[in-house]
């Protein structure tokens, strides 16, 4: 596939190297060299197959914007904009393209929403639960992609909010933690991190997955397909 890859940061550099190990072709712009998504053009991306945006919150809603004009495919690895997911499915649904977005792409986060989700009987059993996430000093965004997604499936599952505690230091790719608690008991439920290499995997199988797909997804609910 022709892949190009948007942000060369952490993750956006170990997607780019994993993708080329794959055989996939890539190239790449920083958030430098793509002001206000100006390099998103038809003619740029005429042979692209699949954008794969690892950016910032403020830039990601115009390079899905531009993608949508262009008829491009894009994989949103991206977190920090899903108070504006309605109005992308939007664009996404007009445009007729193929979008893919998740707050995470390990395998072993969204098994880990399937087993929280399980488990979010227990806060209408009278369990109280709480969410604490730790990352490392340099990510942007409090509280994490994650860890609002795995509150999100909290209460879609029980009707009850959770508070999230975030944690920033040193260099910790990630941990989440779900703790449930009741007078007798304590249910604790954790997903630690050791490599950022289990979501750049995860996100390059998501692109291989996409091409050639229309509609908008969800990674948590295919995953199991890529």
């Amino acid at each position: 596939m022709n892949l190009l890859v948007l942000g060369k940061g952490k993750m956006g550099s170990l997607v780019i190297e994993l993708a080329r190990e794959r055989g996939h072709q890539v190239e790449a712009h920083d958030e430098f060299d793509n002001p206000h998504a100006r390099m998103l053009t038809p003619e740029r991306l005429h042979n692209i197959d699949v954008v794969v945006d690892f950016t910032w919150p403020d830039a990601v809603m115009e390079n899905i914007a531009a993608c949508a004009s262009a008829r491009r495919n894009i994989l949103v690895g991206t977190t920090g904009w899903y108070d504006k997911l309605s109005e992308v499915q939007a664009q996404v649904e007009e445009s007729g393209i193929g979008f893919l977005y998740g707050a995470n792409f390990s395998i072993g986060v969204n098994l880990f929403f399937e087993i929280a989700r399980a488990a979010a009987p227990a806060l209408n059993l009278g369990f109280s639960g709480r969410i604490r996430e730790t990352h490392h000093i340099h990510k942007k965004d409090a509280p994490s992609g994650t860890a609002t997604k795995l509150e999100a499936e909290m209460a879609a599952a029980s009707g009850v909010p959770l508070p999230i505690e975030s944690i920033r230091e040193g260099e910790v790719v990630g941990i989440h933690e779900l703790q449930l608690e009741s007078p007798a008991e304590t249910i604790l439920l954790t997903h630690s991190a050791k490599s950022r290499r289990a979501f750049a995997e995860g996100a390059i199988r998501g692109t291989e997955w996409l091409k050639g797909k229309r509609g908008f997804y969800d990674f948590k609910d295919v995953f199991r397909e890529v």
